[in-house]
Parts: C-alpha cells; structure tokens; sequence
C-alpha cells in the first residue's frame, strides 16, 4: 500500500498522524521488533478525529433520496429510470444466484509444529452468565497449546465477571486477563488496548456468548493461504432459535446473510465482518490502523477499510459460531438500530474513498447494488409511498422493490438449504424450509422501519457513541 494511501482523501483526515506507521510497512526489509513497536503506535493512538460532519452528510443523503424519488414520480421518464436500475440489478441478482461458492480448502491436520500463532480476544463487560462457559471452549480448542492464547479484556466489570476470570486463569494456562478501569471506545477501545500485548499472526475476535467447536481453528487458518486475505468471517447461527418468533427470524436472516456473504464473495464482490467469530491477519489489521473507537460497529467499520486497503474478505460456513438471539422486540430494535447506524457511518466517513475506485470495479460496483437495495430503497419507500397515495398511482419503485424481494426470498432459502448440507429435497424438507423462507420474510421486514427511522434520527440528531449491551442469560446449545 501506498504511504500516501490516506492523505489522498480527504475523508481520511483522522488518520494523517498513522501516516509514517503506513511508511515503515511499505518496507519489506522491517524487523519483528519494528512491527511490535509501530503495533504498540496504532493501539496507542485512537482515531478521535475527522469523523465528524455525519449528522450534516446524512441529512444531505436523505434530502436527495427524498427529492430524487418526488422527483421520478413527476417526470415522465421517472418510470424508465426506476426499470434500467431494476433490470441492472437484477442482472447482478441472476449472477450471484447462479454463481458457484468457492469451496472451503482442507482443514489443518497431522504435525501442526509449524502453524501459525492465533492470539483469540473477547471483551467482556458484565457478563458472568457466559464468560466461563466460553473460556472453557477456547481452552478446549483442538490446537497445539504453544500456538494460540486467550485474551479476555474485563471492559470494567461490576458483576461476578473479574472473580469468575480469576479463577479460570489460574486453571488455565492459555487465558489471560486485561482488566481496563476506564470503558472509552467500547469494544473497539477494549481490543486496542490487548492488541499490543497479543502474539499472534492472526487474531479471532469473539463476543461473550459464543459458542465454538473444537476445530474452528484448523478449519479457518487455511482461508489465509492465500495472501491477499486479510480476515475471515465464521458464519453466525443462532443457538435459542426455537424460543419464540424473533429467534427463529433472526436463525434465517443468519442462513440469508452468510449465503449472500458467500455469493458475493464468489463473484468478486464485498465480503463483510459480523463481529463474532471474525479473524484478523494482523499485517492488515495494522496496516488499516487498527480498530476505530468512533464507530459503534467496529466490525462493518474495520471491514471496509480491509477492502479500501486492497484486502480480501473470506467467509467459513463450517463449523458456525453460535451466539444468543435476542428475545424481545424492544432487544432486537436497539440491535438493529445500532447495526444500520454502523453501516450508515461507515458510507458517511468513507465515501470519497469509495468514489474514487479504490475497491476495484467489481467491488465498487457490487458494494452500489447492496447499497441501493440496502440503504436508499428503503428511505426512498416514504416518499414514494406518499406520492403513490397522492396521485393515486402504483409506487414508482414498485419494479425495484419487486426484485429486492424476490432476491431476499431465494437467497433465503437457498441458504436455509446450504447450511441444512442438503443437496435435494425431499417435499417435506421442501414445505419445511419454504415455511421458514416465509415466516423470515416477514420477519425481515422490520429492517424497512429501522433504515428509515435510523437516518431519519441521525440527520437531525448531534453525532454521538451509545453502546446498548445486549444482555446475555448463559443459553446451551
């Protein structure tokens, strides 16, 4: 990468004082001692500026999404327009669909003297209902106990957490404990802080309620073969999906995500990281300036500045990393909102960046498509609602929303299918799996309300961190 990599966008301004942590990177003949030393750097400088402007930057997008779609149900031509998109992307829908997933390579078996060296973090705040349970998996792991280390960061505790870490460091050897007594960044600011301590070639990043099988690591070290990937993402699934109807939406839209994930990623488009059960290399880590402390999806954050820094992202199917699914409707909106506001910020700060080609033509291009379908669909509904109804007319994006659906609804199933491992269905397995398609439909409709009124709320209101933890209750698998 470019030393100058930063300082030709202007949206990167925050990160100029990382400018000569980038210049020694770009020389091949750096030591192990000068890698520690410009990693201790990065951790030691969080990225507390040049963030600002969203509130204005999100109130622009949403005034020209708003007066775009007023405007395509006035013209005559606003019809044609809306078709060429949808035919454009449903060019791009048919492609992914019918693209082959790459198949995952052969897990590491045999002699493993040579592996490399995994560092595993987990910041945890309050979380004495699962943090032993977790640890006792990660210890459990079915690596050599020379190559890999637990580091759990107690993100200031005032439950049972501390005791609990206490006693399991003295019955473990591979876990250790940071305990931070200031909570500034929030997750991100916990992982900076370890970051210099850790030795690993490669980091996994875990949440406090997983649940992971014994050979995650033999399975995910070989994505890395190939050096232009820069992280991995394990597919999530659900470990209370039976409990109720906001469960068992949240296990499909985990089977959507990582088949789109998949596709995407097959196709040349943009992989992404979902936070839990995401791995790191740390040469890319560092070179992107370690995790930002200004974004409250440090995950969505760090995996487009992977891209923009010319990084690949790979995705795992098996084995999955199992995570409580919230369980109440008020749980999941707070979830929600937060994830559709880190992913708004990411576009907000690095906007430039990805104006300017820097992902490449496929990934740019694909990275357009889901930010149509994602992001400006769902603001351009209102408006378009409210002009259908005013001139008593079909909605203009009628053809676009159609598509959209349509795509949701076979990725949906198809990746119900895909994490089942079945080839063919039998018609009850087909009735089954299509119920489920159905009932995630439904349920994956939420997301409309929750983009419009997320950047409704952050055009308006003053740019601020707020993370709502999402309480754990020590689900088993």
């Amino acid at each position: 990468m470019p030393a100058n990599f930063w300082q030709e966008n202007d949206s990167y301004n925050e990160l100029e004082a990382l400018n000569s942590l980038l210049s020694e990177f770009s020389e091949p003949e750096e030591s192990e001692e000068s890698v520690e030393e410009s990693m201790l750097e990065v951790s030691a400088t969080p990225l507390t500026s040049g963030y600002q402007g969203r509130r204005r930057k999100a109130a622009v997008v949403l005034t020209v999404v708003w007066g775009g779609t007023i405007a395509l149900n006035l013209v005559s031509w606003g019809s044609w327009f809306v078709l060429g998109m949808t035919t454009i992307f449903g060019i791009h829908a048919l492609g992914l669909v019918f693209t082959r997933p790459r198949l995952a390579p052969a897990p590491l078996t045999g002699d493993l003297a040579n592996c490399p060296t995994v560092s595993l973090l987990v910041a945890a705040k309050n979380e004495e209902a699962v943090i032993s349970n977790l640890v006792k998996m990660l210890c459990s792991i079915n690596y050599p106990l020379n190559k890999y280390e637990i580091w759990v960061v107690d993100d200031h505790s005032t439950d049972k957490t501390p005791e609990l870490l206490a006693n399991l460091a003295q019955k473990y050897s591979q876990l250790k404990v940071l305990r931070r007594t200031e909570t500034s960044g929030g997750k991100s600011g916990a992982l900076n802080d370890v970051l210099p301590l850790t030795k690993g070639a490669f980091l996994g990043v875990f949440d406090a309620d997983a649940q992971v099988s014994p050979d995650l690591l033999r399975q995910v070290l070989p994505l890395f073969d190939r050096e232009t990937v820069g992280a991995v993402q394990v597919r999530k699934a659900i470990a209370n999906a039976g409990t109720n109807f906001w469960t068992k939406g949240q296990s499909t839209e985990m089977a959507l995500d990582s088949y789109m994930q998949q596709q995407r990623i097959a196709k040349g488009g943009i992989g992404d990281l979902r936070g839990n059960g995401q791995f790191v290399r740390r040469e890319a880590l560092v070179r992107c300036g370690g995790w930002n402390e200004e974004t409250i999806t440090d995950d969505l954050d760090l995996a487009l500045r992977l891209h923009l820094d010319q990084w690949d992202i790979e995705c795992l199917s098996f084995p999955p990393v199992m995570e409580e699914g919230v369980t109440t409707a008020i749980s999941l909106w707070h979830q929600r909102n937060r994830w559709a506001e880190g992913q708004s910020q990411r576009y907000l700060d690095y906007w430039k960046a990805i104006f300017s080609n820097r992902l490449g033509r496929a990934k740019t291009f694909d990275l357009a498509m889901f930010l149509l379908i994602q992001q400006i669909l769902p603001i351009a509904s209102v408006p378009d609602l409210i002009m259908s109804l005013a001139r008593n007319r079909a909605p203009v994006m009628a053809p676009l929303t159609g598509i959209t659906l349509s795509l949701s609804v076979v990725s949906m199933f198809m990746g119900l299918k895909r994490v089942r491992k079945q080839e063919s269905l039998n018609p009850s397995a087909f009735l089954a799996i299509a119920l489920q398609t159905l009932r995630g439909t439904i349920y994956m409709l939420h997301w409309v309300v929750v983009m419009v009124s997320t950047t409704a709320r952050i055009s308006v209101r003053q740019k601020r961190l707020k993370w709502v933890k999402t309480l754990h209750e020590g689900v088993v698998d």
